[in-house]
């Protein structure tokens, strides 16, 4: 059971120099994340470089995650294949493996029609009894999940939630007003996150928190607390960075970030290439700016919940 609330690490995956898994780095972070409080891991996502990796590394991925995590928080694998078959293929190795649940999205490649892409959904979520989170990015991947289609997806009971990254506030709104709290939703764009924290979405697929947890767990905290100004103080000095997340190069630019905070390696998998020149020094100069005014953070104790503020 995923209670789909919380932050949600969009993890990147850690490689060695000679393009190898680097399962130490990728487990350092992963403790760090989990002691900064969030609430559930993505593997295999855009930022963690899926396309590259290969059925074996996916599962030592998952294997590796589940020994940090040991059943306290769920580990969520992405579906992102080219095919229904292959998608069931890894939906049913991955049940096996220990993981529970999933985030899909739609086909890969081909650009299904509402049918195809709903009858997809449909298929993924007959073939497990694992809870589902639909990503709806139509930005980056051509494919709108309206909500009619939802409206047709509603009879499948685990399917749960979705990541809401189509950049239009107002359908946050209209999918509440729409289906109530049937499905959770989660905001899946971080310059777009207090916004949606605000609107009433349930949690935050991050992207920068893999540099910055303390801080992105912090305006999660703050949003539910209502403590609005507290958490907007936060936002306003974490946005620049949070900017990063939206660039065809997230995965290079999130990876910087996560060395210039100490939290991971610069490393990429090719055809991605690690950023030179004027474009590495215009992303290290958000970044060292961010690190140069960053504040700090006090844990203080508000009924029974530990949340985060700013104290300087």
């Amino acid at each position: 059971m995923i209670d789909w609330k919380g932050v949600y690490p969009a993890i990147t995956t850690k490689f060695t120099s000679d393009d190898k898994l680097d399962l130490q780095a990728f487990q350092s972070n992963l403790r760090i994340q989990m002691e900064a409080g969030v609430h559930g891991i993505i593997l295999g996502g855009s930022l963690g470089e899926a396309s590259t990796l290969t059925h074996c590394e996916k599962q030592q991925l998952i294997k590796s995650t589940l020994e940090v995590v040991e059943g306290k928080i769920p580990v969520v694998l992405t579906i992102a294949e080219q095919s229904t078959k292959e998608a069931l293929e890894v939906v049913n190795s991955a049940q096996a493996s220990g993981v529970e649940g999933f985030m899909v999205l739609p086909p890969m490649r081909y650009k299904a029609d509402d049918s195809e892409t709903v009858a997809f959904f449909k298929k993924i979520a007959e073939s497990t009894d694992l809870p589902i989170m639909i990503y709806n990015n139509p930005v980056d991947y051509k494919i709108l999940v309206t909500l009619d289609m939802f409206g047709e997806l509603e009879e499948h009971k685990n399917i749960e939630a979705v990541k809401e990254s189509t950049r239009d506030l107002s359908n946050i709104t209209k999918m509440i007003n729409r289906f109530g709290d049937r499905f959770k939703i989660l905001c899946g764009v971080d310059p777009l996150a207090y916004e949606s924290l605000a609107l009433g979405v349930d949690g935050w697929v991050a992207g920068l928190v893999c540099a910055f947890p303390h801080e992105t767990v912090a305006i999660y905290d703050l949003m539910k607390e209502g403590r609005f100004e507290e958490a907007l103080k936060i936002y306003r000095w974490f946005f620049p960075l949070l900017e990063l997340d939206i660039h065809p190069k997230l995965v290079q630019y999130i990876k910087l970030a996560e060395v210039a905070a100490g939290l991971g390696t610069e490393n990429v998998r090719a055809p991605r290439l690690p950023l030179v020149g004027e474009e590495r020094e215009r992303v290290l100069e958000v970044i060292h700016k961010s690190l140069a005014s960053r504040p700090t953070l006090a844990s203080l104790k508000q009924g029974a919940n530990l949340v985060q503020t700013v104290i300087s």
